[in-house]
């Protein structure tokens, strides 16, 4: 397959290294969640998390992402932002860091504003819910072929959370989910065009497709008749009063009779 700008050695070091960032500051985040997991159990973290209806509750839109209430409440959430943390900075990187920010006090507004009085709400769900909707939701503004393969891999894997924004079981913050989820949408509709469109890899079907309609239109123009002005002029009507040439006399009828009366029968 011959070799296209789109799909150079360059192009393909440049697609590994904006993958690796992803998942690197992925990882370094989820880490983050950990060693604030193991302060957590020697620290007094209520203080951190969102409680409905308390002004000093509005500290959780900062702490609570932060704080999880076991190990498998982590674990879950370590996951789920492992893959869409990547998928989502690999493809939209700006984007990504500029809704940030909504999706995390989002997730906490959500609690906010519609938790029980009385509860403590925590953890990252809220923005793992925002990344999913912001990769989902830009594949389907962008429709262009990494922007649908991402939201396709988001779907795939985390299409559930579609339906987590609601009430499901007791004890899970849907509501969280919910705000998580309304700052991943309006992140993806106010930084849909932060990130230009990715290199589109050709396969070598295209290729060939345009090589043959190149020679195709290679051959039309050869069998096309020329234009009418890059034809050579081969005569020219001469002016009116030049001399037309010499006109030869034609004999009369009786001339004519008269020389074939003249002829001598053919031998036989």
């Amino acid at each position: 397959m011959p070799e296209t700008p789109e799909d150079s050695p360059a192009q393909r070091a440049r697609d590994r290294q904006r993958l690796s960032r992803a998942l690197q500051a992925s990882i370094g985040f989820v880490l983050l969640l950990v060693i604030a997991f193991g302060i957590q159990a020697m620290v007094d973290w209520r203080a951190l998390a969102v409680r409905p209806g308390e002004w000093a509750g509005l500290a959780g839109l900062l702490g609570a992402p932060l704080l999880h209430g076991s190990p498998g409440h982590l674990i879950a959430n370590a996951s789920a932002l492992l893959v869409l943390g990547t998928l989502a900075l690999a493809v939209y990187p700006k984007a990504t860091l500029r809704g940030l920010p909504l999706m995390w006090l989002g997730s906490g507004l959500g609690a906010w504003l519609l938790g029980d009085p009385g509860s403590h709400h925590l953890g990252a769900s809220g923005v793992t819910h925002g990344l999913m909707f912001l990769v989902f939701v830009l594949g389907l503004l962008r429709r262009d072929r990494p922007s649908v393969a991402a939201g396709m891999i988001a779907f795939l894997f985390y299409g559930g959370m579609l339906l987590t924004i609601l009430p499901q079981e007791p004890g899970v913050s849907w509501q969280s989910h919910l705000g998580g989820a309304v700052g991943g949408v309006l992140a993806a509709f106010w930084f849909r065009r932060a990130d230009p469109q990715l290199p589109r890899r050709r396969y070598s079907w295209e290729i060939e497709e345009e090589e043959a309609q190149r020679a195709a239109r290679l051959q039309a123009e050869t069998l096309e008749p020329p234009a009418p002005d890059d034809v050579p002029v081969l005569w020219q009507r001469p002016p009116a009063d030049d001399a037309r040439g010499v006109v030869l006399p034609f004999p009369s009828r009786a001339r004519a009779r008269d020389l074939d009366d003249d002829t001598p029968p053919a031998s036989r």
